[in-house]
């Protein structure tokens, strides 16, 4: 299965990599999915495509440099053609998502919003018919008092964990923060849980990406399917 899962994952990263242009900002995301779009677009820089990558976290900055793809910021491009993207999970119908299993939520939605056009490379098991079905949401907090955030969670109706690296400390987010994994189960209102959280002290970003989805980019054994926003 994880042979098929690659595959279908690579197939829907190269699909969208073949879509960028010269010229173009291009939005690196993180994640296994996001790394075969930024190899597949290290591959065409090699061969004389002219883009300007915005990476989404160190990791994925590390990777692109190895690949030789010129690197910027937000800084200097505030505004993105196109961003490239895995996700957890999407939602049919509203193309709304969860993302932040890797860590790199905050840094990925402030490129996603800086963007004309998110693409979302996906394989096929990542599609549901509502958030939270078989993954928790990431929700970043500041350190100091993480535990009060904690609590205003739970009343929300999740069971916020602490995520621990693997020497068992806190996981640290590349912006320093603790990231909590809420599961929440099938989420009614996407919109309204987004918006409970937004309004919890203490909490720097959630993993709901909500109406900022252009289209996605499915893998599956019959090919690549693609569902506009």
């Amino acid at each position: 299965m994880t042979d098929d899962l690659n595959r279908w994952k690579q197939a829907a990263a190269e699909s969208a990599a073949a879509q960028v242009s010269n010229g173009m900002i291009v939005g690196l995301g993180s994640g296994s999915t996001a790394a075969f779009a930024v190899q597949a677009l290290g591959r065409r820089t090699r061969e004389g495509l002219r883009i300007t990558g915005i990476p989404t976290s160190e990791r994925t900055a590390a990777l692109a440099r190895s690949l030789e793809i010129p690197l910027s910021t937000l800084d200097e491009h505030p505004k993105i053609d196109v961003t490239i993207d895995g996700a957890d999970e999407v939602e049919t119908g509203s193309l709304n998502l969860i993302k932040g299993h890797g860590g790199a939520l905050l840094r990925e939605k402030i490129v996603a919003e800086a963007s004309e056009r998110l693409v979302i490379v996906v394989d096929q098991t990542k599609i549901v018919d509502r958030l939270g079905t078989r993954e928790s949401v990431p929700v970043e907090v500041i350190p100091f008092g993480w535990q009060a955030a904690a609590l205003k969670i739970r009343d929300l109706g999740a069971h916020p964990l602490l995520r621990k690296g693997p020497d068992g400390e806190p996981f640290k987010s590349d912006s320093g923060h603790y990231i909590l994994d809420c599961a929440f189960g099938p989420i009614a209102s996407a919109q309204s849980l987004a918006d409970a959280l937004d309004h919890i002290v203490g909490v720097v970003e959630h993993g709901l990406f909500i109406a900022l989805t252009s289209e996605v980019r499915v893998g599956a054994d019959d090919g690549v399917r693609v569902i506009a926003g």
